[in-house]
């Protein structure tokens, strides 16, 4: 018996475009408006959320509802998740209703169930049919409102829905691409649950990490891809929200991280997902992204380069000159960078390289290397990890001796192994042996992505004594004289530190290709 499973795509708003999206001509007509009061469950040790499901009453008029949903992983935009529910006598919880969902395994035995946060919202619903590719049945819903919790924490929601009752995903992209050029909308890549459980934990807006890739070792090698792109693109919205509200250091660095890993996953499944599109997505996202690039750079120099240099030499009175002019500069930078963000050729690509994961052309019966998309994902894996691993053995031999752009293909090298070794980690787990076998690939997972890191760290080191040298000749450009003097010393300084960083290097490569493979 298959799941139920909605799929819908959610796409942020600001609260004061609701009302023009409720006028746009494609969705003009009756609205159905209701107050939706929704209370998120859990045990007092968090064994739904362990588990990987969520549990909800909502109270809508006169009934109450209580939905059993999966998490799924990590979405960007269109979120496709099993989901169970049923109408429930009274506001709480109801466990005989937990019966042919996966809850009733979970729940038993365990201690009472507890509120976590509660989602108030007003819906204004509309149902669309006959729309789209192959006359598609589409929900629509502007959700405006707010998640609390028991102890006053607010998060405000303001958001439309797309849910699709019947027809083809690429129903629900045409109709938001349709909305998107008189709208400005924006991925969404939080549930209201999460987002409650964020408030919960105090993760609102603060700089996000990558996250693991649920990856499972039966699935198809195209599905790993949508899962890798997908946790890709949620870390960069969650930061982009950030950097919308103002600068934020971290928050542009994992925005950087979140590209360089999507760029990577693009490479490293390219003959996955090769056809008559791939090349121009993947230029048109390096052409967007180039700006960030200047101004983490700019970053690093003020957040690192610079206090280094500043304790060297506390009494170089051109250092204060030289960190001035760069702070005017970054200033300047990280305003492009708001400028990128906020601009509809951003918000339109990103919503068509969503609309290209989930049903580009890559994905039809004519791809010559269809039977690889389609085989399993640890085959191919394994295949490419092994292919990488040469790359990077091949690339740093005699890394002490390569000269800068040498090493640079080093570090590019050894970057899509370390993102190819996170987002495959889950298909080498051990699932499905005893926990022994389970605990013994997550360490040596574990000692081998510690041995890339390291020599990736020296790496990156080096890489920054050549942006620093980089920095300090586009200074001579119309910068100050005390600012242009200090920049040489710093470049100077740093410069004394290649050959011993070289040197590490050179230890870390050969200590990479001494662990042993994880996944063989």
């Amino acid at each position: 018996m298959s799941e139920p499973r909605e799929t819908e795509l959610k796409l942020d708003v600001e609260a004061s475009d609701l009302a023009r999206l409720r006028e746009h001509p494609l969705l003009a007509g009756d609205w159905t408006e209701t107050e939706l009061i929704s209370v998120y469950y859990d045990t007092p040790d968090g064994r739904l959320r362990e588990a990987g499901y969520t549990l909800r009453v909502r109270r809508d008029g006169d009934r109450h509802v209580q939905t059993v949903k999966a998490r799924g992983p990590a979405a960007a935009g269109l979120f496709d998740r099993p989901e169970w529910e049923g109408a429930i006598a009274g506001p709480h919880p109801e466990p005989a209703a937990f019966a042919g969902t996966p809850l009733a395994d979970i729940l038993d035995g365990a201690d009472g169930l507890a509120p976590l946060y509660t989602s108030s919202v007003t819906r204004s619903l509309r149902r669309l049919a006959d729309t789209g590719p192959a006359g598609s049945r589409i929900e629509v819903a502007l959700d405006r409102g707010r998640i609390s919790t028991p102890d006053d924490r607010i998060s405000p929601i303001s958001e439309i829905e797309l849910e699709l009752s019947g027809g083809t995903p690429a129903a629900l992209f045409d109709l938001a691409r349709t909305l998107a050029a008189d709208v400005p909308l924006r991925l969404g890549v939080l549930s209201k649950f999460e987002r409650g459980e964020a408030l919960v934990r105090d993760r609102l807006g603060r700089a996000a990490k990558a996250e693991p890739v649920a990856l499972e070792p039966g699935m198809s090698a195209a599905a790993a891809f949508q899962a890798v792109a997908y946790a890709c693109l949620r870390q960069m919205r969650l930061n982009e929200t950030i950097l919308l509200a103002g600068r934020d250091v971290e928050a542009l660095h994992q925005l950087r991280v979140s590209l360089r890993r999507l760029r990577s996953a693009f490479s490293l499944f390219g003959a996955v997902i090769e056809d008559r599109r791939m090349p121009a997505i993947k230029a048109e996202l390096k052409r967007l992204s180039e700006p960030f690039g200047h101004a983490r750079n700019l970053d690093v120099y003020l957040g690192k380069t610079l206090p280094r240099e500043r304790e060297r030499r506390p009494d170089e009175g051109g250092l204060l000159i030289l960190e001035r002019h760069l702070e005017t500069e970054r200033e300047a930078a990280h305003a492009v960078v708001r400028g990128v963000l906020e601009s509809r050729e951003w918000r339109d690509f990103l919503l068509d390289l969503v609309a290209w994961i989930e049903a580009g052309p890559w994905l039809g019966p004519d791809n010559p290397n269809a039977a690889l998309r389609d085989g399993p994902a640890r085959a191919f894996a394994t295949e490419e990890l092994e292919r990488r691993r040469r790359q990077v053995k091949k690339r740093g031999r005699h890394l002490a001796a390569l000269d800068p752009e040498e090493r640079h293909r080093v570090r590019i090298a050894a970057k899509k192994l370390r993102y190819g070794a996170e987002f495959f980690a889950a298909l080498y787990a051990g699932k499905d042996g005893t926990k022994k076998v389970a605990k013994k690939a997550v360490k040596r997972h574990a000692a081998f992505v510690e041995a890339l890191a390291d020599l990736q760290d020296h790496l990156g080191d080096l890489n920054d004594i050549a942006t620093a040298h980089t920095l300090a000749q586009d200074l001579a450009r119309g910068a100050p004289e005390g600012a242009v003097f200090a920049a040489g010393l710093a470049t100077a300084d740093t410069e004394a530190r290649t050959g011993h960083l070289l040197s590490e290097a050179a230890k870390a490569h050969e200590a990479l290709i001494d662990v042993r493979p994880f996944w063989r």
